[in-house]
């Protein structure tokens, strides 16, 4: 009966959610091409990398476990080449992961805000030229760390040349971004 009623009043408050909150986006012409890497057999980490070394203005990422340094070089390398780069990370994982490249993107000048505001910010998304003629939006499975290349059975998609499909996830990583906060290292001064 205790697990009834529990049902019951979760489908109560889905009701009493606004329902634009529910709906389904819209679907979007497909456009463009699309790359795919599985692992741990395939590079999904060099394609990754790759796409980052062809960004020429912009590179906005969502990481929730970020380990892997080589994709933080080239975030890095971007930055220092006139990119604007920034990254949103999950709180939990920088707290909890010690030997995440955190620290290693603040050190290389690429911004980084920490989202808290969720149980868990567990998006995997890189969005690289938004506004120009071939956008990419990097998204799947992958974490970015070793352990996602090497161990895990994960996936990534690298969707080329769709400008709604890398506007409609810009919107979704501005909308992560009002509520993060600049990283602060374990001990630095509040500001």
């Amino acid at each position: 009966m205790k697990r009834l009623l529990g049902i019951g009043c979760a489908g109560l408050l889905l009701l009493a959610a606004p329902a634009t909150a529910l709906q389904p986006a819209q679907p979007i012409p497909a456009t463009g091409t699309i790359e795919y890497a599985f692992t741990p057999n395939g590079n999904a980490a060099g394609l990754i990398i790759r796409t980052i070394r062809d960004a020429r203005e912009a590179i906005y990422v969502q990481a929730f476990s970020f380990t892997h340094t080589g994709i933080a070089r080239a975030l890095i390398d971007a930055e220092a080449r006139g990119v604007r780069v920034e990254v949103l990370a999950d709180a939990s994982q920088i707290e909890h992961i010690e030997h995440n490249v955190i620290p290693m993107l603040v050190a290389g000048k690429v911004p980084v805000l920490v989202d808290a505001e969720h149980s868990s910010a567990h998006d995997k998304v890189i969005i690289v030229d938004p506004d120009l003629e071939w956008p990419a939006v990097v998204t799947g499975s992958f974490n970015f760390t070793f352990a996602a290349q090497y161990h895990n059975g994960e996936n990534v998609l690298v969707l080329h040349g769709n400008r709604q499909l890398a506007r409609a996830y810009l919107r979704n990583w501005q909308r992560h971004r009002v509520h993060s906060r600049p990283y602060r290292a374990a001990g630095a001064p509040h500001r």
